[in-house]
Formats: structure tokens, C-alpha cells, sequence
């Protein structure tokens, strides 16, 4: 909180009267970005689709294509949580959100019966969330080297087969 206030060019107390712990600095950070990244506007597509296959697509595109921009937070706080509960609330809190977009994808799947009977909505809400998350992008492009368009391309292709009835 002492560097954010030094950063700022405020006191300390100034930091704690917006808010409350760390945990609460951490959040409103990656809200931040959220906002000047347009969340919204990358998550349209997919919250304005037509079926449940365009969503999943949409959804997976938005998010695939997202996380090069949040990466340097997601790192930060990923190797902060250990031993840093703010920041793992903080992280809890960003792939809360993730799940709840994988969520409404697979309910638009379900909703549109193409949703693959080998598992509950609420299993393979579980499974494209982990399909998606963050460990995996950085193993898959940052390790691997795949190309972005790749990672994306392939990520739809593996939920496709994982989550939907073939057709």
C-alpha cells in the first residue's frame, strides 16, 4: 500500500480511504484493466449470439484473444497468491468471472440441446474452464510457441469436442 501511495503521489491513509485492505486495491486493479481493455466490448459477440455454438466460439475467441493483454496482472498475481491472501482473493475474483462466462456458454449449449450428454453442465462448465485458464495459454504459447491465432483456433476445436454432441 506504501508504494501504491508513493506511485500516486498520496499518503498512505489517502490509499486506505478508497480502500480497504490489499485485497481490495488488488480487485479494483484488475477491474481497472478490465476497463480500459473494453471487457465489454470483446465479451459482445459472444453475450449477443444467436445459438449456443456461436457463443461458445465467441466466448472462447474473447477470452483466448484477452489474456495476452491481462497476462503481466494475471503473472503478478498468480506468483503472489501463495503467500499472499489479497492477492489470491484477488485472483479468486477474476476466475470467478472467467467461470461465470464458461458458464453461460455451456448453458447456452444446453439450452440449444447440443450440449455432449457425457457430463453435466456443471462438469463441463468445470472442463472448459480449465480448457481456458491461464496456466494453459502461458504452457501452450509462451512455452510451446504457438502462435496466438493457434491457441485460439485450437482451444475452440478441443471444446467442441469435449463439450458438444457431435453432429
Amino acid at each position: 500500500m506504501t508504494d501504491v501511495a508513493k506511485a500516486a503521489g498520496v499518503s498512505r491513509q489517502a490509499v486506505y480511504l478508497h480502500f480497504a485492505n490489499r485485497a481490495e486495491l488488488l480487485i479494483a486493479v484488475t477491474h481497472y484493466v478490465d476497463a480500459r481493455s473494453d471487457i465489454d466490448a470483446r465479451l459482445a459477440a459472444s453475450r449477443s449470439a444467436s445459438s449456443g455454438l456461436e457463443r461458445l466460439d465467441a466466448f472462447i475467441e474473447a477470452w483466448g484473444n484477452y489474456i495476452p493483454v491481462v497476462h503481466p496482472v494475471c503473472r503478478a498475481l498468480l506468483d503472489m497468491a501463495p503467500g499472499d491472501e489479497a492477492a489470491r482473493l484477488a485472483w479468486d475474483d477474476r476466475m470467478t468471472a472467467l467461470r461465470d462466462g464458461c458458464e453461460a456458454a455451456v448453458n447456452a449449449l444446453a439450452s440449444d440441446s447440443v450440449l455432449s450428454g457425457q457430463h453435466t453442465a456443471i462438469a463441463a462448465t468445470d472442463l472448459l474452464w480449465t480448457l481456458l485458464s491461464v496456466r494453459n495459454w502461458e504452457q501452450l504459447v509462451e512455452v510451446c510457441g504457438w502462435a496466438q491465432a493457434d491457441y485460439v483456433a485450437e482451444m475452440k476445436r478441443l471444446a467442441r469436442l469435449a463439450i458438444v454432441t457431435p453432429s
